[in-house]
């Protein structure tokens, strides 16, 4: 009952303007997030019962980020996950490449924070110029954060050379002539599915 009454009367406080964020790295409290907080919590503390105590925001439970380097490093640090294995942990490379549903992109040191989904395709991890490692993922998300790591978490990833190429091709062919016969919208959609990730596994081979 006490709190009823204190979320209503903290709600006709109409002159408090809060500004909360959600997410990853946006959990971690800004200056201008510190000072909204710390505006929520006088007002707060101003309707509060004395027995209350108050509240806690998401970036109280956080780690503080590390300092982000004024020059970007000379590597980028990869970690790569799959559910079964970790392909990469903290490994220093020259340059990831990852199969975004946009288009391909190309993540280098100093790259722009964001989040990618993946689509069936060929993540190239450039060691140096001349040894790159190709894995074939069916899908999942890239985290590229301000200091300059990525984390890649694939549902399945299979270095290239390890596909068979026979086995792709006779995949492609089978879920093509499911697409054709397919009864309902649920056996097209599920040749649908098959004929884009053996389309892109076949892309991977160069056929």
């Amino acid at each position: 009952m006490a709190l009823r009454h204190t979320v209503a009367r903290f709600a006709a406080f109409g002159s408090v303007s809060v500004t909360r964020a959600f997410g990853t790295s946006a959990m971690r409290a800004s200056d201008l997030q510190k000072e909204s907080i710390a505006s929520f919590m006088t007002a707060f503390e101003s309707v509060k019962p004395s027995t209350m105590d108050n509240p806690s925001t998401p970036s109280d439970f956080l780690k503080p980020l590390p300092p982000v380097p004024a020059q970007p490093p000379a590597k980028l640090t990869l970690n790569f996950f799959v559910p079964h294995n970790v392909e990469f942990s903290g490994v220093e490379v020259e340059q990831v490449q990852v199969p975004a549903f946009t288009g391909d992109m190309g993540v280098l040191p100093g790259h722009v924070p964001t989040v990618v989904q993946m689509r069936p395709g060929v993540v190239s991890v450039t060691h140096s110029d001349k040894e790159v490692q190709k894995f074939f993922v069916s899908s999942g998300f890239a985290f590229v954060h301000a200091d300059s790591t990525t984390d890649i978490c694939a549902v399945e990833a299979v270095p290239v050379e390890q596909l068979d190429p026979e086995a792709v091709k006779k995949g492609l062919a089978d879920y093509t002539a499911k697409l054709v016969n397919a009864k309902d919208d649920y056996e097209k959609a599920s040749a649908q599915i098959g004929i884009e990730v053996c389309g892109a596994m076949n892309a991977a081979l160069g056929n």
